[in-house]
């Protein structure tokens, strides 16, 4: 209660014409004194309650025995400062009965004299009024604590359901019979359906219905369900959900159980979408199979080039001077820069495959690899493993993946030496693979791309063996592009000292050895030797001789009926010469007599510098024509 307030509106009421009035209308007991005359002027019924009166008593000092000091301290004060309050003093009531209040003063003008206006807060109305206050300050506060505990709880929940939005994981919430409670924006947009399509539906029956594969997905096998029924918490790491268009999404999901009192209320689910994981992983895996298969081939092409290593005399330059050489080098130069097919043809030891590197090397593949395979030493059950490759498990005793031929030689050149030995059966799965430049693993259903050059070589006349059925024509046609032919050692003699001496070379540096001298009589004697293994054959006698002759002058062991040291400058036998010449027919025969006597002087011998040709002075491709001439005749 505000005294103050109250005496200021008793002030205003002008209590010298109604102050008998005013004075009633206040609350608290109260009382205008006369302090000069020491009376009291007037009192409201509240001061006669208060004191025990029925009515007042006109002396002030009766009222406050003992008190006669300090209630002119009072008096005085209240005149002098206009106001003053004070507990000192003590009212008496009836029987000499003294109370505690507050006394509040005022002063007031009665014209000619001045007044005291007392308002008294008795001790119970003091208790009364703080009670009041107390109560009050309570209320005060307690609204206070409410409106904060209030906005604490909106911010929090503002703040909950932000958190809840901006979650980038599903979140649902179920109630015990599996119902939708709630749901946050991320779930909705991973599977497309909204609040007003699950809430009070069964979770399980709209997004986890059935297995990625289209069984039924049963409620009482679903971990979520179990959650339920058993309070424990589960992490699923890989199942489905499905979106409301009918297709399933990957997820991994945490479900707790919501508890109260210990009885399970429901369950909060948390899941994420595992899309990117799962093709990150599938990529990764790929990668790592392609890193896997980029070692098979590594180490395979390690091994094959271990194993292709040349020896010293396959190298890729080609030596002679001779007329077939240089046609070949010639052949090489024009053919290597594309990417045309060349079948080789020539005899075992010719130098096919050096010319299959030489031409490998003057393309723009020769930063790729040059594969070689034997067809001759393929078996015929591991055809498509050997060319094409196969996945672990394609066959028994296929323990792991292998890398065939094709994809090894991807970018560079394949080399199919002795390609005559295929077996017809097999020839059109390697057409295919050339032709189309495709192929498949052995027990693998993917079709893989390959780009390779093919060049092939044979010992065989395939024009021949296609016309007989043994080898496919249109398999011979892909391979013959760009036919070269490698002549023999006999029909390039002018090429055997070059080759000799560079052998010579290469045995001295392998052997550790002295170089020996290569005298013109062993060259001789290598010229007129036939050489059936040819360049081949010639390297292996070179080194015999190497070692045999310790750093002296080189001899060979060749067969004695092929040495030409005492044959070079016999003289063709007696030509049984006709007594008469009377047709043609007759000069035919004598001209087969003598080229047939001269072979047998030659040994056989057709070609080079002690050949039959040269004797007869024509060139040993004529010779060659009338050999086959007189055969057919």
């Amino acid at each position: 209660m505000n005294i103050n307030k109250l005496i200021i509106d008793f002030n205003k009421s002008e209590p010298r014409r109604n102050s008998a009035i005013s004075l009633q209308l206040l609350p608290l007991p109260a009382c205008l004194i006369d302090p000069l005359n020491n009376r009291i002027i007037i009192a409201n019924d509240g001061f006669n309650k208060l004191t025990g009166s029925h009515q007042a008593k006109s002396a002030a000092t009766d009222y406050f025995i003992g008190r006669v000091a300090e209630l002119r301290t009072f008096t005085q004060a209240i005149l002098t400062l206009g106001g003053a309050q004070t507990n000192d003093l003590k009212i008496s009531i009836a029987g000499q009965e003294q109370i505690d209040c507050l006394i509040f003063g005022s002063r007031i003008d009665l014209n000619p004299t001045l007044g005291c206006l007392f308002v008294f807060l008795s001790g119970h109305e003091i208790r009364k009024t703080e009670s009041i206050k107390n109560a009050n300050d309570s209320i005060r506060s307690g609204l206070l604590e409410w409106k904060r505990l209030e906005a604490l709880y909106q911010q929090a929940e503002s703040l909950n359901e932000l958190i809840l939005n901006s979650a980038g994981d599903g979140i649902f919430g179920i109630d015990k019979a599996g119902n939708t409670t709630f749901m946050n924006p991320a779930a909705s947009k991973t599977l497309g359906w909204n609040a007003t399509d699950l809430f009070g539906q069964n979770m399980h029956r709209l997004i986890h219905h059935h297995h990625p594969d289209g069984t039924f997905y049963a409620p009482e096998s679903c971990p979520i369900y179990q959650t339920l029924t058993l309070g424990k918490r589960v992490i699923i790491d890989n199942e489905f959900f499905w979106k409301k268009s009918g297709e399933s999404v990957p997820v991994e999901y945490i479900a707790t159980p919501i508890s109260s009192n210990n009885e399970i209320e429901g369950a909060v689910i948390i899941f994420r979408d595992i899309s990117e994981r799962i093709e990150s992983k599938k990529s990764l895996e790929q990668a790592l199979r392609k890193v896997d298969e980029l070692k098979q081939r590594l180490e395979q092409e390690n091994a094959y080039l271990r194993d292709e290593v040349r020896t010293a005399w396959n190298h890729s330059i080609i030596i002679g001077q001779s007329a077939p050489t240089k046609k070949v080098l010639e052949q090489i130069q024009i053919v290597g820069p594309t990417n045309a097919n060349v079948l080789i043809t020539g005899e075992s030891g010719t130098g096919k495959e050096l010319v299959a590197q030489a031409i490998h090397d003057s393309s723009d593949r020769k930063d790729g690899p040059l594969i070689k395979v034997n067809c001759a030493a393929i078996p015929k059950d591991l055809f498509e493993s050997e060319f094409f490759g196969h996945v672990k498990g394609a066959f028994s005793g296929a323990t792991a993946n292998r890398t065939g031929r094709f994809e090894l030689a991807n970018g560079g050149t394949l080399f199919l030496d002795e390609v005559g030995e295929l077996p017809i059966d097999l020839q059109g799965k390697l057409l295919r693979a050339i032709q189309e430049q495709k192929y498949e693993r052995v027990g693998e259903g993917i079709t893989r791309n390959t780009d390779v050059r093919i060049i092939a070589a044979t010992n065989r006349n395939l024009r021949t063996e296609a016309s007989a059925g043994r080898f496919r024509e249109d398999l011979y046609f892909r391979l013959d592009v760009f036919p070269i032919h490698c002549h023999p050692l006999r029909e390039r003699l002018e090429d055997i000292p070059l080759l000799a001496n560079h052998f010579i070379q290469l045995a001295c540096a392998r052997f550790n050895l002295p170089t020996p001298s290569l005298s013109d009589e062993a060259v001789r004697q290598l010229q007129h030797y036939d050489w059936p293994g040819n360049a081949r054959e010639l390297q292996n006698v070179i080194e015999r001789g190497v070692i045999l002759a310790a750093g002296s002058a080189l001899f060979f062991d060749l067969p004695s009926n092929n040495s030409g040291a005492n044959t070079q400058h016999e003289q063709p036998r007696t030509v049984g010469v006709l007594s008469t010449v009377n047709t043609i027919a007759d000069i035919q025969r004598l001209e087969e007599e003598l080229v047939i006597a001269t072979l047998e002087t030659c040994e056989g011998r057709i070609s080079g510098p002690f050949g039959a040709a040269k004797k007869l002075g024509i060139n040993s491709q004529t010779l060659y024509s009338r050999l086959r001439k007189y055969k057919q005749g």
